[in-house]
């Protein structure tokens, strides 16, 4: 935890003043907090020495001239109270810059923090993003830095602070009554005991809450991508009873944490009325047993005075006050410990896929080759996902692979452009292991088309050009015409400036996987990988894709994933795979005439006019 905590700390970086600052401030404050009953107790003694009604209207009215202000009570009395103000002046000044500065510090620290947690996330491989899951990384990114900030700055203030007016308030305690003072301290260890329960209590409580944290936002992550299944099965009211439930089961452990924790009043109430019940007892009997009159008529204290006495009641209060900050501390940084657990683990992931020391920054072909490669997505799994893969592709060719859910498919063709490392064996592309590439340099001459096909919020143009930032709208159009997406962009009013809504809901499912594929041709790869993207057109506009990757780009290596056999059936191989292994490896006619699993794809779709 301690390494997790200063990895944390290290993003306060360009605040660090203002995180200083704080604390010096709360120091101050402390103290003058403390001196102020101490002072306001010499002032109340003061007055008692006033005894005539007429001594008390001149002390009032300072500036009648018959009020002589060389008299040592009413310059001490004017000093006193010109302390005070100063006194307080100082005590809100510092209150104010540490509530200033705490909130600077704070603030900074949860951007920085999100900025490195988001940078973290986005060097991980999608093993590390699988061991996490994407529902609770976007809680650590939200929910748990938010927790974090706010420790962050009751650390800096409060946890300063307090600890500190409990101990100058017990000092100056002993200094105002002396002896009188232990009745705190007695008091202390009652207090801390039931302090100690609730804490103990609400730490089980909220650690709990953060795992229904991430049960919520999966909940609603769900809800949100499959908006469209959910309206089409009209399930909405099953899926608000799932988030009611969930959500639910959330507050309800809050509201008995929260129980937990209101016991705090009631403990704190209860013993700052006892303590003031026994200053006040036993100051009095003090003070009636051991002060007495002069021959004046003036008061002369003995053992304790009434302005000592109201100090007491003052640091009483401040000490159990105190007390009782500190266990609201404790909760708080119970919940952000846990939320500092949750953020170091991503902090702290080393990703699983990384670039070697010296690595290749040029792919010389798009040549691809599997050497008897294994692979499963955990090490500890019994299973490989893939077993014994050989293959050899040569640089331009057309390969296609087809295979049943669950073959290994998309497992395959994400060892080429390592979004996962093989287990065993070894993939080579251009001659060369892809484990020696640089990362951006293979993955730039890799270009992948994912079943999942994603559009970002912008325009047309904008997400086109994540293929290439410098294309030009030449490029640009030319990527278009080979993926038969400049038809459908030219019927837009504003062509390539046309708005894309967030996960490219306003545009069809074929539209969208056009655009994909333009946007990959624009890389300018050497290996183009296209997972099941032209399921979504009609087998028209895939034969007139598949001529324009022919004719436009022959030198680029193009593997096709797909479930008709129409889209790869004038592949110069392929590749059919079967519960994770290679079955045969063949051309169209070779494979229609031996091989069981390809002909009873294709005579089943020919049925059913799945042919060209």
């Amino acid at each position: 935890m301690k390494e997790k905590i200063k990895l944390i700390l290290k993003s306060v970086r360009q605040y660090k003043k203002y995180a200083i600052l704080t604390p010096i401030f709360m120091i101050g404050e402390a103290l003058m907090e403390c001196a102020l009953p101490f002072i306001m107790s010499m002032f109340v003694d003061t007055i008692e020495y006033i005894q005539k009604p007429a001594d008390i209207m001149k002390f009032y009215l300072y500036d009648n001239p018959n009020v002589n202000l060389g008299n040592g009570i009413y310059v001490s009395l004017f000093w006193l109270a010109i302390a005070l103000v100063i006194m307080s002046m100082i005590s809100l000044t510092c209150g104010i810059l540490a509530g200033k500065t705490a909130a600077i510090a704070s603030v900074g620290l949860a951007t920085n923090l999100r900025l490195d947690l988001y940078k973290k996330m986005q060097s991980f491989s999608f093993s590390n993003i699988d061991k996490f899951s994407i529902p609770s990384l976007v809680t650590r990114m939200t929910t748990d830095i938010s927790q974090v900030q706010m420790a962050f700055a009751l650390c800096i203030r409060i946890v300063v602070r307090a600890p500190l007016m409990m101990i100058f308030s017990a000092v100056m305690a002993f200094i105002s009554g002396g002896l009188m003072a232990f009745t705190f301290i007695a008091l202390i260890p009652i207090v801390g005991f039931g302090l100690f329960l609730i804490i103990r209590g609400a730490m089980k409580v909220f650690t709990r809450v953060f795992k229904k944290y991430d049960k919520l936002n999966e909940s609603v992550q769900e809800n949100v991508t499959g908006m469209r299944v959910v309206k089409s099965f009209v399930r909405e009211d099953y899926e608000k009873e799932k988030f009611n439930n969930a959500s639910n089961g959330m507050t309800a452990e809050f509201i008995h944490g929260e129980k937990i924790v209101a016991f705090n009043n009631p403990l704190m109430n209860t013993t700052i009325h006892l303590s003031n019940i026994l200053i006040i007892g036993i100051g009095a009997s003090i003070i009636a047993k051991t002060s007495s009159l002069d021959a004046d008529g003036n008061i002369i204290w003995g053992d304790l005075s009434i302005g000592q006495l109201s100090s007491l009641l003052t640091y009483g209060i401040q000490i159990l006050m105190s007390l009782m900050m500190i266990s609201m501390i404790m909760v708080m940084l119970v919940l952000s410990l846990e939320a500092i657990r949750r953020i170091g683990e991503v902090l702290l992931e080393e990703p699983e896929i990384h670039n070697p020391e010296n690595p290749l920054y040029e792919v010389k072909d798009g040549s691809v080759i599997f050497d008897n490669v294994n692979f499963k997505y955990k090490a500890s799994a019994e299973k490989n996902t893939l077993e014994n893969i050989n293959l050899n592709i040569k640089s331009g060719q057309f390969v296609g692979i087809l295979g049943s859910t669950g073959s290994g498919k998309s497992s395959l063709i994400n060892l080429i452009s390592r979004l996962y490392d093989v287990s065993e064996g070894k993939v080579e592309i251009g001659g060369h292991n892809v484990k020696e590439y640089d990362l951006k340099t293979l993955r730039d001459n890799v270009a992948v088309v994912l079943q999942k096909n994603i559009l970002f919020s912008g325009t047309i143009r904008d997400n086109l050009k994540w293929g290439d930032l410098n294309a030009t709208d030449e490029d640009i159009k030319k990527a278009c015409d080979i993926a038969q997406a400049s038809e459908f962009i030219n019927q837009f009013k504003d062509g390539l400036d046309s708005k894309i809504e967030q996960g490219g809901t306003n545009v069809s499912g074929g539209q969208k996987q056009r655009l994909c594929i333009a946007r990959a041709l624009l890389k300018k790869p050497k290996v183009l990988i296209l997972d099941d993207s032209t399921s979504a057109v009609d087998t028209k506009t895939d034969r007139l894709i598949r001529k324009g990757l022919k004719e436009d780009i022959p030198d680029v290596t193009k593997i096709v994933i797909a479930q008709r056999i129409s889209s790869i059936e004038d592949a110069d191989q392929i590749i059919i795979m079967d519960d994770g292994s290679i079955n045969d490896v063949g051309t169209h006619e070779e494979l229609l005439k031996r091989n069981k699993i390809y002909q009873e794809v294709y005579y089943t779709q020919n049925r059913v006019g799945g042919g060209k």
